[in-house]
Order: C-alpha cells, then structure tokens, then sequence
C-alpha cells in the first residue's frame, strides 16, 4: 500500500510542474468608445441600449463590437433590478475577420446607499455567455457562467461633474476540472494502468470556479445638461485564464496553462437619456 502511494505521488507531482504551467503575458494597452440612449417609460422603469467598440494591441487593433440592451426597474429607493442581453462580436486580427459570435444574458441587482455628498453602491451580477461556432466541449463549456461583484463610491458636491471610483471581482463559476497524471513522458490515468483505448487524462466536469478578475477605475461623469452626459475613465484590469488544450476525442490533453495578464483601457461613453 505504501509503495502504490509513492509512485502515485510521484505520477502527480510533475503534472503541476510540467502539464500545469505559467505564462505572463505582457501588459497590454486599448481603449474603449460608446454611445447609449436611456428610455424611461415609468417611473422606475428604463430601457437602454448601448453600442460599444474596443480596441487592443496598445490601440493598434480591434477587440470587440458589443451592442447591449437592458431593462432596468428601481423596485425600492435604494434598491435596482435589471435584466439584459449583450451580442459580442470578437475581432480575430490573425485571420482579419470576426469570430462566431457570443449571446450574453445578464441579471444584477444593485443597492445604494447615500452618505453626505457619496453615493456607495454594491452591484452583484450574474452573466451567461453562450459561445457559438465550433466548441471543444474538451477545453471550455458552451455556456459561460460568471458573477461579478462590483463596489463603486461617486462623488456628488459638484455641480455638473461627479467623479468615481470602483473595484470588481469576477468569480467563473462553472470552470473545467481534469484529473491526470504525467511521468515526464506521457499522461496516464490516475492508478497509472492506462489501456491502449483509455484517455490519458479525465474532464470530470465544469463545477470549478476561481477569481478570474481584478478590476478597478477611476473616471469622471460630466453632466453637459439635462439629457446628456459624457463619461471619461481608465479602467484596470487583471485577468487570469486556465487554459485546457485538448484534442477534440477528448483523448489527448496537450497542456494546462494558467495565463495572466494585466490590461489598461482607456474610455469615453456619451449617453443620451430622455
């Protein structure tokens, strides 16, 4: 018994030292331009529509057209539901194309709190993404599940101008998990008696979760008059990936790479609301 413990450690140790490796991407700068007409149709009651365009590659590129619809109720002073719809189309700068598009689905509750000249709001929102195209079921599930946690402070004391700042995590919460074991040479199941027909490797499903990111900003919204409003901010952002790259029989798992990078956007938003 003691000596099956030794080699199974020993099939599992190199899997975190040489299956399960780090890659830190260097920083990357883009910025981000959007447009949005707010509708209130009682009161409590909007609907919004916002078209956005990002760019990357320290500005030298298109990320992403995004085009965003939501509905939003305030069902008491202090508290707001609301529920949307985001279509993303990601730009793929290698093939000079847009990828398969992306249905989001999103459903957040908001409460404020007004202290003094501040306005302290805590935003907790759920998010599912529906990836279309063709899925290696292997690597990633076709329905992205997310929440995201956002705390924002806005100061009001000025006339037309209201700074503010927010932090947000972002927990994946239906992330992959795989079982394998790795010689040095070749990926064997966990008692290490792999068959000629087994895989080499298992995905026992996607019920992992982990704090995939860190954002936070500092902007300013400017109030130009009733109904219209310019907003400027730079956004921070840390993100963290767990790659799985595997064939698509589900047979081979070629590495799992933890992958990092941090991002700087920076934005402007014009919003017309009546």
């Amino acid at each position: 018994m003691r000596n099956r413990i030794v080699i199974l450690l020993g099939l599992l140790l190199p899997l975190f030292a040489a299956a399960q490796t780090e890659v830190n991407h260097a920083p990357d700068f883009g910025g981000r331009v959007s447009v949005s007409v707010d509708k209130r149709i009682i009161r409590g009651l909007h609907v919004s529509f916002e078209e956005r365009i990002r760019f990357n590659n320290n500005f030298g590129g298109l990320d992403r057209l995004q085009s965003t619809l939501r509905v939003t109720y305030k069902v008491h002073p202090n508290i707001k539901l609301g529920l949307g719809y985001c279509l993303i189309n990601d730009y793929n700068i290698v093939k000079h194309g847009f990828m398969s598009p992306r249905h989001r689905f999103i459903a957040d509750v908001k409460g404020t709190l007004k202290l003094n000249k501040w306005n302290i709001s805590l935003m907790e929102r759920l998010q599912l993404t529906h990836r279309t195209g063709d899925i290696n079921v292997y690597q990633f599930p076709t329905n992205v599940l997310i929440l995201k946690s956002r705390l924002t402070a806005k100061y009001l004391g000025f006339r037309r101008i209201e700074p503010y700042a927010y932090l947000e995590m972002r927990n994946l919460l239906n992330a992959p998990v795989i079982s394998a074991a790795f010689d040095g040479v070749n990926y064997g199941t966990i008692d290490g008696h792999l068959q000629e027909s087994d895989p080499g490797w298992f995905l026992e499903g996607f019920n992992g979760s982990y704090m995939s990111r860190w954002r936070g900003s500092l902007g300013v919204d400017i109030k130009l008059d009733r109904r219209n409003t310019l907003s400027v901010y730079v956004l921070n952002d840390y993100c963290i990936d767990k790659e799985v790259d595997a064939n698509a029989e589900g047979t081979i798992l070629k590495s799992y790479t933890i992958e990092t990078i941090f991002r700087c956007w920076v934005g402007v938003g014009y919003e017309y609301a009546f």
